[in-house]
């Protein structure tokens, strides 16, 4: 399938430099937030609802196609109130034909997820606790060496140029538990 709303979303982002976007999408009077990663190949198309928590990505591939599936799709069906008729069961490609129509055209600098707001979701990371993002450390300066697990949560929550740059420099991200500590991410240079 592919999602051809996404083009002018894409576009936009490209030629304001964002890589990652966050946005919203209701259906059938269910909130999901939505966030398109576009700093990994394939790019990613996350859903979330936060209240069932319930979550899911959908790889982005060349041209905007996708393939039409959701994960725990009995799970979907239970928080979206759908019951089971066999007579015409529902197909997640109805999901994603009206997510289509509703993707927006251009990206806003006030809609940049912040990490924190991407880890409530990616929670499988190194110190799920600790989500706020506080600085870099230089391990080359301790004699130490960054973690792969601190690498993949770099790339899972901060941007997969952030996981090239550490992973080369030797460079670890830091991050907190409180978001009073939160400071603004960008790359190390």
């Amino acid at each position: 399938m592919k999602l051809n709303g996404l083009k002018g979303l894409f576009k936009s982002m490209k030629h304001q430099a964002i890589e990652r976007y966050k946005f919203d999408f209701i259906y059938q009077n269910v909130k999901f937030d939505v966030l398109y990663f576009i700093d990994e190949v394939p790019n990613i198309l996350a859903f979330g609802i936060k209240q069932h928590n319930y979550y899911f990505e959908i790889p982005v591939r060349k041209e905007f196609e996708i393939t039409a599936f959701l994960d725990e799709y009995n799970k979907f069906c239970k928080i979206m109130g759908f019951t089971y008729n066999p007579d015409s069961p529902y197909k997640p490609a109805y999901f994603f034909e009206e997510f289509n129509k509703h993707i927006p055209n251009i990206a806003i600098q006030t809609n940049i997820p912040k990490p924190s707001q991407v880890a409530v979701y990616r929670d499988k990371v190194e110190e799920a606790d600790k989500i706020y993002f506080i600085k870099w450390r230089d391990n080359t300066k301790t004699g130490k060496n960054v973690s792969l697990k601190n690498l993949e949560k770099t790339r899972l929550l901060l941007s997969y140029d952030a996981y090239l740059m550490c992973k080369a420099k030797n460079i670890s991200s830091c991050w907190s538990s409180l978001p009073s500590e939160e400071n603004q991410f960008s790359l190390p240079y």
